[in-house]
Parts: C-alpha cells; structure tokens; sequence
C-alpha cells in the first residue's frame, strides 16, 4: 500500500503550447512499473481548454466543479457538469475545458504506452470551442 498526500505535488500551469486561457495542473498519482495510470486534477479558468489530442489509451475525466465543454473529432461541442465522467477512446482526438462563464475542474486518468500518455495537436480555435 501507498498513500501519496494531498499537497505534496507542487501545482503547475498549464503550458502555453498545449492550452489555452489560464489552467493550473495538480499531479495526483503516477503509477510505478509495471502500472501506467497517471492522474492530475486540473482546473480551468472561464474559456480555458486543452488543445486537440489524444491518448494512447484513452482518457477519463471526472468533473469535479462548475461547467465546461468538450468535443469529439467529427461530433458536437458538450456541455459536461460536475458529477459528469467522460470517456474518450483510445487515440480520439478531442478536446475540453471551461464553459465561457464559469470555470471547471476535472480529474484526468489515462495510461502511458512506451511511455507517452498524450500526444499534442494543434490549440482549437474560438470558432471551435464556440461550436
């Protein structure tokens, strides 16, 4: 058994290349050998998001607070609430964050394969996020 306590990662923002508007990332847990699961909570500010990506081996989010957005390659921008838990497949290409007036935190869970748990694509437009 492990226990790993709450504070003991230092929080970080969210880098420039891969979201937009102001987030902050809060590592959880990073499994160790021969687990994969990495897990973060991540807060976004009102209209903050991710860039496209995709996950190895797929993705789960857990919303943790207020309202946010997210979408599928080829499907609808979402509205997604605290309580709600998303599943993206493995390699979809997707996108979320925060709704343009409220801010919006969620619980991220996904695994590394050979080593990478996420692959960046390129920032979503205003266009997109706006649906």
């Amino acid at each position: 058994m492990k226990i790993i306590r709450s504070g003991t990662a230092p929080s970080a923002p969210g880098q420039e290349a891969y979201f937009t508007g102001t987030v902050r990332l809060d590592p959880l847990f990073q499994a160790e050998a021969p687990g994969r699961a990495t897990g973060a909570h991540v807060t976004f500010e009102p209209g903050a998001r991710t860039a496209w990506h995709t996950h190895p081996a797929g993705q789960t989010l857990i919303v943790t607070f207020g309202r946010g957005r997210v979408q599928r390659e080829g499907g609808p921008v979402e509205e997604i609430r605290t309580g709600d838990v998303i599943w993206f497949d493995a390699g979809e290409r997707h996108w979320h964050g925060a709704a343009p007036d409220t801010a919006m935190s969620h619980i991220a869970i996904q695994e590394a394969v050979d080593g990478a748990s996420v692959t960046w694509l390129e920032k979503v437009t205003d266009a997109e996020y706006g649906g």
